[in-house]
């Protein structure tokens, strides 16, 4: 079955540690993305999805500003942060590893999200939305976001390890019947 994702009810959130006391969150608003999900054997399923690194929000608009610069995410230069599955593991009936590509500033590395299927329903509307929660944890860094500034006490003001958490509703698509 093919499917969307629905950016309405999807998140695509991050924290990371700063000055090393406390977790800061931020997401992207604007999420895209199509896949297949064969239920019945994960391994004929996959997915791809593209955030805009433009639509970062971590409510505060100074953070978000320097966020979009050079020294992080250079949305002008890099307006696309995609990820582009290349396998999908069944774990136990509702866990799955979805192994991929995130491509963050055209730099690729190989991650694997924990992902945890919620299930199908067939909405007021008519359609048919299934749902999925996701988590890994990368390392900036590895993707040239290394900008940082060394405390007086010792540490960093950023950590490099960014957790990243994801809450996807799919909207599955139904094929044109031929005439």
């Amino acid at each position: 079955m093919s499917w969307t994702i629905d950016n309405s009810h999807t998140s695509a959130e991050f924290s990371v540690r700063h000055l090393m006391v406390t977790t800061v969150k931020g997401r992207f608003t604007k999420v895209s993305g199509t896949g297949e999900f064969d239920e019945a054997d994960p391994s004929n399923s996959w997915v791809q999805a593209t955030l805009e690194s433009e639509s970062i929000n971590t409510g505060d608009e100074k953070r978000d500003g320097h966020l979009r610069t050079a020294d992080f995410f250079e949305v002008e230069k890099y307006p696309l942060i995609t990820f582009k599955s290349s396998r999908v593991e069944k774990v136990s009936n509702e866990e799955y590893k979805i192994i991929g590509d995130l491509t963050i500033r055209d730099v690729t590395k190989e991650v694997t999200l924990a992902a945890e299927y919620a299930g199908q329903v067939k909405s007021p509307f008519g359609d048919i939305r299934a749902g999925f929660s996701a988590h890994t944890s990368i390392s900036r860094k590895d993707f040239g976001l290394s900008w940082n500034v060394a405390l007086e006490t010792g540490g960093v003001m950023v950590s490099d390890k960014v957790q990243i958490t994801l809450e996807v509703e799919l909207v599955q698509q139904v094929a044109e019947a031929v005439a």
